[in-house]
């Protein structure tokens, strides 16, 4: 497979995804645990159908120390017995975040309430951020079917 498009070759959209990364990046220095943003990660590039995040974010997880099975529950969560419940909370607001269109009032109060039960005011808004985040970079690469599989873990750090 190949993309359609090279974004990076254009000097405009260029400079903008830069300004995705780094905001992504400065989200590594939040009291968001790691493993709950790469958990985020996984679980709206699954929804989003984005396969190069999916191959970035496992393969990053994984060498980070997280485990194959909890790796392999992330699209079955709901069901698993892997996940805390402060996990379980950040992955509820993932996939409400991803799926905005699918609700006319947006994220229920109850979502949000949970979350807000499980994170402080700063690590809610990291998540957040993180499943904007994520978001824009599922959309970009699914635009312009961008391949996967190749990723080395620390490639794009």
């Amino acid at each position: 497979m190949e993309a359609r498009l090279n974004i990076m070759a254009s000097p405009v959209a260029a400079k903008a995804i830069k300004h995705i990364i780094a905001a992504g990046q400065a989200l590594a220095e939040s009291t968001l645990p790691a493993a709950t943003r790469e958990l985020v990660n996984i679980r709206a590039s699954q929804i989003n159908g984005c396969a190069g995040c999916i191959d970035m974010h496992t393969k990053d997880a994984a060498a980070a120390g997280e485990t194959a099975v909890r790796l392999n529950m992330v699209a079955v969560w709901r069901e698993a017995t892997v996940f805390t419940d402060a996990e379980r909370a950040a992955l509820e607001l993932a996939e409400q975040g991803t799926r905005i269109a699918d609700a006319a009032g947006g994220v229920p109060d109850e979502v949000w309430a949970n979350a807000a039960k499980h994170y402080d005011e700063d690590q809610l808004a990291a998540l957040v951020t993180q499943i904007a985040v994520i978001n824009a970079f599922n959309r970009g690469n699914v635009i312009t079917q961008q391949p996967a599989g190749d990723y080395q873990v620390g490639q794009y750090h």
